[in-house]
């Protein structure tokens, strides 16, 4: 007999997910290295600006200085300190990068919902569009679009990746939404009459949430790699704390061939490796979180 029941159970789930989440935190302390990663990093994209108020610490006499108690992460070619400006910088690349993954999530999870649900020519021509998107490279793409167009606020920067980066996604939904609008729990609301709209957002997207939620967090390290490499590059509009341009910055001043001010290279590569980490390890914590089965094997 095949199992027809929908694997994530929105009504227990829904009430019960702080719990359940702290329990899977607590229990594996890599999730709970991962939760405290993503929350430092969050913590300095709401206050980072508000602790510094616009006013970096310099040490104009201590150029690419060494990690010290005064400067743990180091100083710049200018003195400047570097956790001070990491913790400044989190707030763009960070906010941009939830943007896009955010209007990435929106238009990938209802353009595959409505292609695998409605089928057809509806399908067909909803998929033509997505075979373009996947077509064209992205991060050419980008940067094309950022020479043409500069992105000065995280808000255009989001939107950009955004709405380049989707097509993956909705050719998986839809694939989702094929194989679920067969299970018998659909077709049973089908058979009494259930608008498309409930079945929707009753039925499909609830047992899609830990995909989407998988999706929405992945496409933020995503998004930040897209954003970190066009900052490299030189092609956005300069600002000295975001971590490309301190990558590109440090590059340029010679510190790959004198090894000087290794730190100030390092800090931002470290803190995308940090972020992704926390970003992965908080995946595995919610998808225990949304399947039952790995619950009860843990």
């Amino acid at each position: 007999m095949i199992d027809d029941k929908p694997r994530f159970d929105r009504h227990t789930g829904r009430n019960n997910f702080p719990r359940i989440l702290w329990k899977s935190l607590k229990h594996k302390p890599g999730r709970m290295f991962g939760a405290v990663i993503v929350v430092i990093y969050t913590f300095f994209a709401v206050f980072g600006r508000l602790l510094y108020r616009g006013t970096l610490p310099v040490d104009a006499n201590n150029l690419f200085g060494p990690p010290s108690l005064s400067h743990p992460l180091g100083t710049d070619f200018q003195g400047v300190d570097v956790l001070a400006l990491l913790m400044t910088g989190t707030q763009y690349v960070l906010l941009s990068a939830a943007i896009a993954s955010l209007i990435t999530v929106v238009i990938g999870v209802t353009i595959g919902l409505y292609a695998g649900f409605r089928q057809g020519f509806t399908d067909s021509a909803l998929m033509r569009v997505t075979d373009i998107i996947l077509t064209i490279p992205n991060f050419p793409l980008l940067l094309v679009l950022s020479i043409v167009w500069k992105f000065g606020s995280p808000w255009t920067m989001g939107i950009v990746l955004g709405i380049t980066g989707w097509g993956g996604l909705a050719r998986a939904i839809r694939a989702q939404t094929m194989s679920l609008r067969s299970r018998g729990f659909v077709e049973a609301a089908r058979g009494l009459g259930f608008p498309v709209r409930y079945i929707v957002f009753k039925e499909l997207l609830p047992n899609m949430a830990p995909f989407v939620a998988m999706n929405l967090l992945m496409g933020i390290t995503n998004s930040i790699y897209s954003q970190v490499g066009l900052f490299y590059l030189g092609v956005l509009p300069f600002t000295s704390s975001n971590w490309g341009v301190m990558i590109q910055l440090a590059v340029n001043n010679g510190v790959t061939l004198t090894g000087v001010g290794l730190s100030y290279l390092l800090s931002p590569l470290i803190a995308i490796l940090l972020l992704t980490l926390g970003v992965v390890l908080l995946i595995d914590a919610l998808d225990e979180v949304f399947n039952p089965r790995l619950r009860e094997n843990s």
